[in-house]
């Protein structure tokens, strides 16, 4: 059934691009929001993944977006959230791209308790797609923000939610889901949780992996290690042919690891590395000795560097075919 469906969803893109001749683009534009143009930086995680439709969707806007005004975003459909750690819910952010260092972003808008995804989610009336126990939270979050409960979703493994023309699933991560206290609003809680070195805890992180109107399968790891799901779901079931793979070492896969799972278990037709956790690249050009360049060297398939500011085009068997 999973094959039929994409099988027609792969020919309903055909016919719409016969219907919208050369100029009906059948790519997916994926542009990774870092935290300086043209660079892949120690705490790049954001990207936008546009459908031909035209339907965008921001994944893990961590600190590295500044804020709902930053004028890269344009119009947001949904935010997608792995898991609540600081730098992919956002617990502050740069004031404008560019501030600081590659190596040392500046970091200085604070954003907790509220969260830089949830200012982003009310401000764009965007969807907050979310699994684990994380959904009840954020939409109170969001209530609390001026937005409305209503705008956040739930996907649990095994479902999925659509948005425009693409459909969202979540899938497993094996890393962790610990709430920092300082995103509790109660303040006696959250002073408690911090005295004893504990953290709200809400549920399993996610992966997720997006189905496109052209037929495209992607695959978006969020911080995770070696699981078997890369290769029983992410691969059997779905048929990932892009994936977005954290290399960072110590808190996930490291570049040898992930390169394990790109060849061996995913096996896509080309990966975007992520969450590197360095200064991977100096003047755009990858860094001689880094996770980064371990991970470009082991992988056997096309790898294609998420700098920032820079659109990459992808067709429906994951081959990239402008801006890479």
């Amino acid at each position: 059934m999973r094959a039929t469906h994409l099988a027609l969803a792969v020919m309903a893109a055909g016919l719409a691009g016969l219907v919208g001749g050369p100029a009906a683009a059948q790519t997916v534009k994926i542009t990774p929001l870092g935290s300086h143009d043209g660079e892949f930086c120690r705490l790049d995680r954001a990207m936008v993944f546009e459908d031909p439709d035209g339907t965008r969707i921001l994944y893990d806007a961590g600190r590295t977006v500044a804020g709902p005004d930053d004028p890269r975003l344009g119009k947001i459909d949904a935010v997608l959230l792995s898991h609540v750690h600081g730098d992919h819910l956002g617990d502050r952010h740069i004031p404008a791209a560019n501030a600081g260092e590659c190596g040392s972003p500046d970091f200085s808008v604070a954003d907790a308790p509220v969260s830089n995804s949830v200012n982003i989610v009310v401000a764009k009336q965007a969807k907050f797609i979310v699994g684990a126990e994380m959904a009840s939270f954020f939409a109170n979050k969001v209530k609390n923000a001026g937005g409305e409960p209503k705008q956040v979703e739930l996907a649990r493994y095994g479902a999925s939610r659509t948005v425009g023309g693409v459909t969202v699933a979540t899938v497993p991560a094996v890393h962790s889901n610990g709430l920092n206290p300082a995103f509790v609003d109660n303040k006696e809680h959250a002073e408690m949780l911090k005295e004893e070195g504990l953290t709200a805890y809400l549920g399993p992180p996610s992966g997720y992996v997006l189905t496109f109107s052209n037929g495209l399968v992607a695959y978006l790891s969020g911080d995770t290690g070696i699981t078997a799901e890369q290769d029983l779901v992410v691969r059997q079931y779905y048929g990932a042919k892009l994936a977005v793979m954290n290399i960072g070492d110590v808190f996930t896969t490291g570049p040898l690891e992930a390169a394990h799972v790109i060849n061996e278990m995913v096996k896509p037709a080309s990966v975007i590395p992520s969450h590197a956790n360095e200064v991977a690249t100096n003047g755009g050009k990858v860094v001689a000795g880094s996770r980064t360049d371990t991970f470009l060297k082991a992988v056997k398939l096309p790898a294609h560097l998420p700098l920032s500011g820079r659109t990459m085009e992808f067709d429906a068997k994951g081959k990239c075919v402008g801006g890479c």
